[in-house]
């Protein structure tokens, strides 16, 4: 059931530090309250020949390229050969895999980047996960938290899937592309390979191979 919803189904396991913290879970969001204490672990595990030790619980790899005004807080790890730009903020439970682009003025928190993962330009990612080579616009978030504050549900082909968190933001499967200045509202999912127009709200799932052009306009790519 929900089998397009399934870990399995949006991500490529071979491309992340953090393929064990999927071990046994279905769906992605029973994986974001497991982030923090899996860095801890496997920070511990980690080769210090590829990784440095930044204070309290950070890791760092030695070939990442981190800009000195970054401010990266607790548990974290960073990837090798990733680069963390100038003004961009890590406030703690983020992975970040190798080759990403984590930008100016960026914010992460209680994330999972897969590699190659690009959010290079005033990007908000909180409590989300997103696929290998995926890719967010200047200035597109992820909404996090409902604004009448309750739970965070999926709509999914007329159900709705109660997920017991109150901050949930976005899932993108492998090869995503965000527009500019779209919002993915709590909840969002978004399959493999598909493309969101600049200036969207998104809700709910958009399915892979798709190109979302507005609400109700969502189109299979050819």
């Amino acid at each position: 059931m929900y089998e397009n919803l399934k870990n399995k189904n949006l991500f490529n396991f071979d491309e992340t530090i953090a393929a064990d913290i999927f071990t046994d879970i279905d769906f992605p969001w029973e994986v974001l309250p497991k982030i923090k204490d899996f860095i801890t672990g496997l920070g511990e595990s980690i080769s210090p020949d590829d990784y440095d030790k930044k204070g309290d619980n950070v890791w760092i790899a030695k070939s990442a390229a981190i800009a000195p005004t970054a401010t990266i807080n607790g548990p974290c790890i960073i990837g090798k050969d990733t680069e963390v730009r100038p003004g961009a903020f890590i406030r703690g439970n983020a992975i970040v895999g190798e080759k990403c682009v984590v930008g100016n003025s960026t914010e992460l928190k209680n994330v999972i980047l897969f590699n190659n993962v690009q959010v290079p330009h005033y990007n908000y990612v909180g409590d989300s996960i997103l696929g290998y080579k995926s890719h967010m616009g200047a200035g597109s978030i992820t909404s996090n938290v409902k604004s009448d504050k309750t739970n965070v549900v999926i709509k999914y082909e007329g159900d709705k899937i109660e997920t017991g968190l109150k901050k949930m933001g976005a899932i993108l499967g492998n090869y995503v592309e965000v527009g500019c200045n779209s919002v993915l509202n709590p909840g969002t999912i978004i399959g493999s390979n598909t493309n969101i127009y600049p200036l969207s709200s998104v809700r709910g799932y958009v399915p892979k191979g798709s190109i979302y052009k507005k609400q109700g306009d969502i189109v299979e790519k050819r």
